[in-house]
C-alpha cells in the first residue's frame, strides 16, 4: 500500500546530484529544504538507508511530515524505525491520521511502545524531549565490562559520553559517570570508583523542558537523567536536545514579543491564510486598544483648541513612554525566563525601576526642554510668548510618562506570569498601547497644572 502523492520506490528525480550521498547530513538537509515535498521525498529515498536516517534525524529538515507522507509506507516505517526515539516521537506528533496510526502500527512492538510512551508526556515537558537510547550499566560491573558494553552498543545510543549506573535489582539511578573518567580508570576496578563524589543530577519527566536546559547549562552537562518517582531512569535529555529547545523557545518569545502568535513553520513555508491568522488577531486587538488613545484626545479637545502647540509634542511624549516600557519589559521577560527573578521579587523590581524611570525621564526631559529653548532662541520655530512654560510642561510630562512606562513595563510580566500566561505575551506593542493612553492623561494633566491661567 502507498500513500497518495507518494514517489515510486527506486525513482530518482532528474535534479538529484549523484554525489548527494557523500555530503554531510546538514548539507543534505539544506538541499532538501529548497525542494517541494514530493521532490525532497524522492531525493531522500535515493540516498542509502543509513544516510537517509541520519538526515531525517535532524530537526532542521522542513516539511518532514509532508516528506514522510510522500514516501512508500514501508520505506517510511523503515526510516522512522532507524531515527532516534525522541526525534521519531516529534515526527509522529505532527503526522495526521490515518497515516500516523498506520506508520506507528508498522513499527516493531518495542519501538512502538517506546514512542507511544514519549507521545504520552505533556508538550514542552522534559519527558517529551528525552531519548531512551542511553547507556546504563549495573553497579556491579567493572570499568572493563562497561567499556566493552559501550563498544557493543555505541551505534544504537544517542550519546556514550555519559554512562548511567543503576541498581541491578531496583533499577534506580545511582550515579552518572563521564566517559573520560572511565577511560582513565583502573579496568579491574568497580565502575563506581570512577564516579564523581557528588550525587547525580536528575529531573522529573513532567518538569518543564527549560528546567532541563537550565540544569545542563548551569552544571555544564552533556546529558541529564530523567527519572520517575522511585528514581528509575526513564531516559536522558542531551545537550543537542537542549539547544533545539532553546532555539525554539527563543524564536517563539521573539515572535510573541513582536505582537503576534508564534509561527509553527519557517517564514517562507507558512501559508498566506495562516500568516493572516497569526498576525491579524493581535493586530486587531492592538488597534482596538489604540482607539482608547483617540478617546483620551477627545477628552482633552478643549485644551487642544486653546493650546495647539501642545499637539506638536504628542508623538514625542507617546513614543518615549512606550520605549521605556518596552525596555523594561524586555529585561524582565529575559530575567524571568532565566530564573534570575521570582514572582516574589516584584517589589524589588518596582523599587529599582522607580528611580531608574525618574532618572531616564529627567534625561529626556532636559533634552526636550533644551530642544524647545534652542528652536525658540534661534528663531527656527515660535512656540509663543509662553514657550518657557511649554518647555517645562514637556520636561515634567516626560519625567512622569517615562517613569510610568518603566514601572508598567516591568510589572506587566509579573502580572501575566502570576495569572498563568506566558510573560512573553507582554509584548512591546501591548506595553506601548498601554503607555500611549496613560501618557496622554499624564501629559495633559501636567499641562493643566503648569499652563493654567496662561494658555489654558
Amino acid at each position: 500500500m502507498q500513500n497518495s502523492g507518494e514517489v515510486v520506490a527506486g525513482e530518482k528525480p532528474a535534479n538529484v546530484n549523484g554525489d548527494l550521498a557523500h555530503e554531510r547530513a546538514p548539507d543534505i538537509v539544506e538541499a532538501l529544504n529548497t525542494q517541494e515535498p514530493l521532490a525532497a521525498a524522492a531525493m531522500l529515498q535515493s540516498l542509502p538507508a543509513e544516510k537517509a536516517i541520519e538526515v531525517l534525524d535532524l530537526p532542521g529538515l522542513a516539511n518532514t511530515c509532508d516528506i514522510i507522507s510522500a514516501l512508500p509506507t514501508q520505506t517510511a516505517v523503515t526510516l522512522l524505525s532507524g531515527v532516534s526515539d525522541d526525534r521519531a516521537a516529534d515526527i509522529f506528533k505532527e503526522l495526521v491520521e490515518p497515516l500516523r496510526t498506520t506508520l506507528l502500527n508498522g513499527l516493531n512492538p518495542e519501538t512502538r511502545a517506546v514512542i507511544s510512551g514519549l507521545l504520552a508526556y505533556p508538550e514542552r515537558s522534559a519527558g517529551s524531549i528525552m531519548t531512551t537510547e542511553f547507556v546504563s550499566v549495573p553497579s556491579t560491573w567493572t570499568i572493563a565490562e562497561v567499556l566493552h558494553h559501550i563498544r557493543m552498543v555505541e551505534r544504537t545510543r544517542e550519546t556514550v559520553y555519559s554512562i548511567f549506573v543503576v541498581d541491578p535489582v531496583k533499577k534506580t539511578l545511582i550515579q552518572a559517570v563521564p566517559l573520560r573518567r572511565l577511560i582513565s580508570g583502573d579496568p579491574h576496578a568497580n565502575v563506581l570508583t570512577a564516579a564523581p563524589a557528588r550525587r547525580p543530577l536528575m529531573i522529573s519527566p513532567e518538569a518543564d523542558r527549560m528546567e532541563a536546559a537550565r540544569l545542563i547549562s548551569r552544571y555544564d552537562l552533556l546529558a541529564v537523567a530523567v527519572v520517575d518517582g522511585p528514581g528509575r531512569i526513564l531516559g536522558i535529555v542531551t545537550v543537542d536536545d537542549v539547544i533545539d529547545t532553546i532555539v525554539e523557545e527563543s524564536t517563539e518569545d521573539a515572535q510573541k514579543f513582536g505582537g503576534m502568535e508564534a509561527l509553527d513553520e519557517p517564514y517562507l513555508r507558512i501559508s498566506f491564510a495562516e500568516m493572516i491568522r497569526k498576525r491579524g488577531g493581535w493586530l486587531c486587538a492592538l488597534f482596538l486598544s489604540e482607539m482608547l488613545t483617540a478617546s483620551a484626545m477627545q477628552t482633552y479637545q478643549s485644551e487642544l483648541e486653546k493650546a495647539i502647540v501642545l499637539t506638536l509634542f504628542i508623538p514625542l511624549i507617546m513614543s518615549s513612554g512606550g520605549n521605556s516600557g518596552s525596555q523594561a519589559t524586555s529585561l524582565l521577560i529575559r530575567a524571568l525566563a532565566l530564573h534570575e527573578l521570582r514572582l516574589r521579587d516584584w517589589w524589588r523590581v518596582a523599587l529599582r525601576e522607580l528611580p531608574t524611570g525618574l532618572a531616564l525621564g529627567a534625561i529626556l526631559g532636559v533634552i526636550g526642554m533644551t530642544r524647545i529653548t534652542l528652536w525658540q532662541t534661534l528663531g527656527i520655530f515660535d512656540y509663543g510668548p509662553h514657550w518657557g512654560l511649554v518647555a517645562a510642561t514637556v520636561g515634567a510630562a516626560l519625567v512622569g510618562i517615562v517613569t510610568f512606562g518603566s514601572l508598567s513595563g516591568s510589572m506587566l510580566p509579573f502580572i501575566l506570569k502570576r495569572i498563568g500566561f506566558d510573560p512573553a505575551s507582554a509584548s512591546a506593542p501591548f506595553v506601548a498601547t498601554l503607555v500611549d493612553v496613560t501618557g496622554l492623561v499624564i501629559y495633559f494633566g501636567v499641562a493643566a497644572v503648569i499652563l493654567r491661567g496662561t494658555l489654558l
